[in-house]
């Protein structure tokens, strides 16, 4: 089994701020914006709000392409990972889904991430308060850390172009509209539908906040990385040795999936974020 560590939600560039920490340590990954996608930041609801209510309470505002503006009701967004039932009504025989493609889709190829590998996603977090009937950042965490806030256990990698036949409860994913269709290397990653460890759990989900998926170390940027001594000496694609520094690990600014060097301790660490 390999451990991916993939890069998603709103960043500095796509959304322009992080992700939500709601006051109950809900980890509430916001899409970023993608206008080709069929799903809206309306369309997506957590605990009774929908996602842009959630924005417009924090922040009013996303950035989109270097541009700041006001999200509408049909402002759309990609939902992927696409890891929570309830974000959206679904069909019967839904699972949790993930889609790459191009030069990220080809890093997974080269890398040879199959059925039984774990996607670990982690974002941009801060934590909120309540302030009203809304949400205000916590003025006592400025800038945020980076945090792993789902999970996907690959049960099967589906390449699709338009002569591909996916089933109905699959239809609302971002990867199978005319655009990714179009796109090169185009793939999904289903869900299995249970741990292969830990048959009594889901083959997908999200994790609440918790000390051990705190990936940034505490008191520095968000890229500086407490990884656990497990990790040292074990490669991680697009770092170097050079990452590693004298009380911290360096990740880089590029790159969306990092596949690391798996051997029994760093399963163990991904393990245990499941208790």
């Amino acid at each position: 089994m390999k451990i991916i560590l993939s890069r998603k939600g709103f960043d500095s560039s796509s959304g322009g701020f992080p992700s939500p920490i709601l006051p109950d340590g809900t980890l509430l990954s916001i899409p970023i914006p993608d206008a080709d996608s069929n799903i809206s930041y309306h369309d997506l609801t957590y605990g009774g709000k929908s996602y842009l209510e959630v924005i417009n309470s924090i922040k009013g505002k996303i950035k989109v392409q270097n541009r700041w503006m006001h999200p509408q009701p049909n402002t759309s967004c990609h939902l992927d990972p696409d890891l929570q039932q309830n974000t959206l009504p679904r069909e019967k025989g839904w699972k949790g889904l993930f889609g790459q493609g191009g030069a990220a889709q080809r890093h997974l190829d080269n890398q040879n991430v199959d059925v039984g590998d774990l996607f670990l996603f982690f974002g941009w977090f801060r934590k909120t308060v309540r302030k009203g009937n809304g949400l205000t950042f916590d003025p006592k965490d400025k800038y945020g850390k980076h945090i792993i806030y789902g999970y996907l256990q690959v049960g099967d990698v589906l390449r699709v172009d338009h002569s591909t036949t996916l089933p109905k409860w699959m239809k609302n994913h971002p990867h199978t509209t005319h655009e990714k269709r179009n796109k090169k290397g185009n793939t999904i990653y289903v869900a299995c539908d249970s741990l292969s460890w830990d048959k009594a759990r889901s083959g997908f989900g999200t994790f609440n906040l918790q000390e051990q998926n705190i990936l940034t170390k505490k008191g520095m940027k968000k890229s500086c990385w407490d990884l656990p001594e497990c990790f040292y000496g074990k490669s991680m694609s697009y770092h170097q040795p050079a990452s590693w520094k004298e009380d911290y690990f360096q990740s880089v600014a590029r790159g969306q999936e990092f596949v690391v060097e798996t051997d029994e301790h760093v399963l163990n660490w991904a393990k245990d974020l499941f208790h």
